[in-house]
């Protein structure tokens, strides 16, 4: 299939439109918490980790001791949500903070490949610290997914920097071929199989980000070597899905060797997207199952943080966050783009309105107005309202891409009214402030997910 046509097949992707004046996507407080510093010899941005309640200033990372201010974590995400807001809406500031944001990567990564992660408050690269030292996982797969996407929107606007980013990505892929030549093995824990070619052996949710920026690099140049990275550790994903629609745990893709956690766990938006890039069908099908199951389970009875599925009992609620949120949502946006099933559209808008008070707590937890995500619900009960990085990032990356569909965007303001259990059908109402519904329904015995006005 030629390349030209694969592009075709990811409109919303590629297309380009002024930014919407009605837009919910406000890059004003993500742009207070960035500043711009010297780092080997060059000016870069970087996104300061926190920014707490009330004043919201930025507070310097002690989580693992002295890591730093910033990191590479967040900003080649930020770098990703810029990119994608030029991409989308031809903003062309957006274009400036990406390249600066991807200056402050290429300056992370060593001259091997592998990445440290965080800058200290003198500028200094931290080279040992507990979530920075010299590696390639979570930190090495963002700052790759964020230069592939970097090459493929800016090849044709600025060539010079793209081919430096290109470089860089090249850069990293001995790394990845080294994931690779363990291809085929597998270990157990308890009844589940684990796919030792990820990364950390595994990490299906950290081979995720990796893989956001093997698609994008693919897209960019057809490497039939990135192709088939793709669909060796796409292979790696789907060997940790498990269960159906009807059976346990329906069709969820573990995380990390038994767990399921809701952050990072970016499987079906990685497998819809690469399976509408390659055409595989095997992969869409995957991604579909756990929007069916799993997914659909979590809108009907309610949001959740992590399972073990190895002892079903240790189920935790708690702590909510955007990062759980966002995976989500555009995972369904990328299987609507390839099956054009609107349930998906339906069911991503009704996941981003987490974000609008479809929580517990009946709280919105972005606010338009200043461009502030907090950072999550810590119980039933409590609130974190302070604002960092992560969580303001995850927030207006989930909304802008939700503004590409209209039918998603409408159920931002929809909350669950109530919901029901039986043995063939779970259901759940979702009612706005005008007092329109719209049903949920998972029908067990039918094997399908039906989300109908009311």
């Amino acid at each position: 299939m030629k390349k030209t046509n694969l592009i075709l097949m990811f409109a919303v992707a590629t297309a380009f439109s002024q930014p919407q004046k009605n837009s919910l996507v406000n890059f004003a407080h993500l742009r207070h918490l960035t500043q711009e510093i010297a780092l080997n010899g060059e000016r870069v941005s970087i996104v300061h980790v926190y920014a707490n309640y009330p004043s919201y200033e930025w507070v310097e990372a002690a989580d693992s001791g002295e890591e730093g201010m910033a990191c590479v974590d967040d900003g080649a995400r930020a770098a990703v949500v810029y990119l994608r807001s030029y991409e989308l809406r031809k903003d062309a500031s957006s274009l400036a903070s990406a390249r600066s944001l991807l200056r402050f990567v290429m300056s992370m990564q060593a001259d091997d490949g592998q990445f440290y992660n965080f800058v200290r408050r003198d500028s200094s690269i931290n080279r040992d610290g507990k979530t920075s030292f010299k590696s390639f996982g979570w930190w090495a797969g963002r700052g790759v997914w964020a230069m592939s996407l970097g090459y493929r929107v800016l090849k044709d606007v600025d060539s010079q920097f793209a081919d430096d980013l290109k470089r860089c990505v090249r850069r990293s892929l001995p790394h990845v071929e080294q994931l690779i030549a363990r291809y085929g093995r597998t270990g157990k824990s308890v009844k589940f199989q684990l796919p030792k070619w990820l990364l950390y052996e595994s990490g299906a949710d950290a081979t995720t980000e990796l893989m956001l920026g093997l698609i994008e690099f693919y897209r960019a140049t057809n490497d039939k070597q990135a192709k088939a990275y793709i669909q060796k550790l796409a292979d790696g994903l789907m060997m940790m899905q498990d269960g159906d629609m009807r059976t346990f745990p329906f069709g969820a893709h573990r995380s990390w060797e038994v767990i399921w956690h809701s952050w990072g766990n970016s499987q079906s938006h990685v497998l819809a997207y690469a399976g509408g890039v390659l055409r595989d069908k095997k992969m869409i099908a995957s991604a579909e199952k756990e929007a069916k199951g799993f997914y659909a389970r979590l809108l009907i009875d309610g949001m959740l943080k992590e399972w073990n599925f190895a002892e079903p009992q240790k189920k935790f609620a708690y702590e909510q966050i955007a990062y759980g949120i966002r995976p989500m949502a555009l995972g369904l946006l990328r299987l609507y783009d390839v099956t054009k099933n609107e349930v998906y559209l339906k069911m991503a808008g009704l996941t981003a309105s987490w974000l609008f008070g479809n929580n517990v707590l009946h709280q919105s937890m972005y606010d338009p107005a200043t461009g502030r995500c907090f950072d999550g619900i810590s119980d039933s009960k409590s609130l974190n309202r302070n604002s960092g990085a992560e969580s303001t990032i995850e927030a207006l990356y989930t909304l802008l891409e939700i503004e590409q569909y209209p039918l998603a965007r409408k159920y931002l303001n929809y909350r669950k009214k109530s919901s029901r259990s039986g043995k063939e059908t779970l259901s759940a109402t979702f009612q706005n402030d005008a007092g329109d519904e719209l049903v949920l329904t998972l029908n067990l015995k039918q094997g399908t997910v039906l989300a109908r006005e009311q």
